[in-house]
C-alpha cells in the first residue's frame, strides 16, 4: 500500500541519526508508551462522540505509534513494521478456523472457548498462575475486571448478582466504619480499592465495560455542570458566586429536562 510505505519512510527521516527530528531521535520504547496510552483513549472518545472525522485522524495517531515502536526494534535488529503485520495476520487466521479453514462451532460461546485453546497452545509454556498475563500498564478498572474472569475459570466467582450486591455493601459499610473511626489515608485507600473493585466485578456480572461506564458517567457530569455554568451566566454570575442550594436545584432541573428529552414524542 503506498501510503503506508510513505509513513514507514516518514518515520525512518524521522528517526535519521544526522537529518532526523531531535525529539523522535531521542525516544525509546518506554518513553513512547505514555503517548500511546492517550492516543488509544483519544480514539475511545472520538467514538463516543461519535466524531468520524476526529476518529479517522485519531487512528492515524494510533498507528503511528505502531510505526515508531517497530523503527526503533528495526534500528535494534530486532524485527521491523512487516514482522509486525505479517504476525497479526496469521495469528488471527490461526485464531479463526471457522473462517480460514474447516472448524465448526455452535455457537460464540463455544467459539470463545476454542480461542482460548488456541492461544494457550500458541505460547507453549509451562502451567502458570491463573492470573497471570494480565499486563499491570491495564486501567486499574479494566485490570480489576479481567483478573475477575481469570479466576472466575478455575470457579472462585458468585454465579448470581446478589452476592455481588451484598459484597459491595459490605464494602461500603467498611470504608464508613473507617472513615468515622478516623483512619490513616493509607488505609481509606485501601478501603476504597475495596469498594472499586467490588463495583468492578457487579460490571462484569452485567456484562458492562466499567471503564466505558465511567466515561459516561464523566461526560453526563461535564455535559450538565457546563450548563449549570451557562445558566447562572445568563444572571450575571459563576458558580463560585452562587450558592450549593442554588447550583444543586438546577443541577436536578437540567437533570428532569434531559429526562423529558429522551421520552417518546
Amino acid at each position: 500500500m503506498r501510503e503506508l510505505e510513505q509513513l514507514l519512510k516518514i518515520m525512518v527521516r524521522l528517526r535519521d541519526p544526522e537529518q532526523g527530528c531531535p525529539w523522535d531521535r531521542e525516544q525509546t520504547y518506554a518513553s513512547i508508551v505514555p503517548h500511546t496510552i492517550e492516543e488509544a483513549y483519544e480514539v475511545a472518545d472520538a467514538i463516543a462522540r461519535e466524531d468520524w472525522a476526529e476518529l479517522r485522524d485519531e487512528l492515524g495517531d494510533l498507528l503511528f505509534q505502531v510505526v515508531f515502536y517497530a523503527q526503533i526494534a528495526r534500528e535494534e535488529g530486532r524485527f521491523d513494521f512487516r514482522d509486525v503485520a505479517r504476525n497479526i495476520a496469521d495469528k488471527m487466521t490461526r485464531r479463526h478456523p471457522h473462517v480460514f479453514g474447516n472448524a465448526q462451532y455452535a455457537n460464540a460461546a463455544e467459539q470463545t472457548a476454542a480461542w482460548e485453546r488456541i492461544k494457550a497452545e500458541e505460547k507453549a509454556v509451562s502451567p502458570t498462575g491463573a492470573l497471570d498475563g494480565v499486563p499491570l500498564a491495564l486501567p486499574a478498572l479494566t485490570r480489576a475486571v479481567k483478573l475477575q474472569k481469570k479466576a472466575a475459570k478455575v470457579g472462585f466467582d458468585w454465579g448470581a448478582l446478589e452476592p455481588v450486591l451484598a459484597k459491595i455493601a459490605e464494602e461500603i459499610g467498611e470504608i464508613r466504619h473507617e472513615i468515622v473511626s478516623g483512619a490513616a489515608p493509607e488505609r481509606l485507600a485501601d478501603e476504597l480499592g475495596d469498594v472499586l473493585f467490588a463495583v468492578a466485578n457487579l460490571a462484569r456480572h452485567l456484562h458492562l465495560d466499567p471503564e466505558a461506564a465511567l466515561r459516561g458517567t464523566n461526560a453526563k457530569f461535564e455535559r450538565r455542570f457546563r450548563q449549570i455554568e451557562r445558566r447562572l451566566a445568563d444572571t450575571g454570575r459563576t458558580p463560585a458566586e452562587s450558592t450549593l442550594t442554588e447550583m444543586d436545584g438546577l443541577w436536578e432541573k437540567i437533570k428532569s429536562e434531559e429526562k423529558q428529552d429522551l421520552q417518546p414524542g
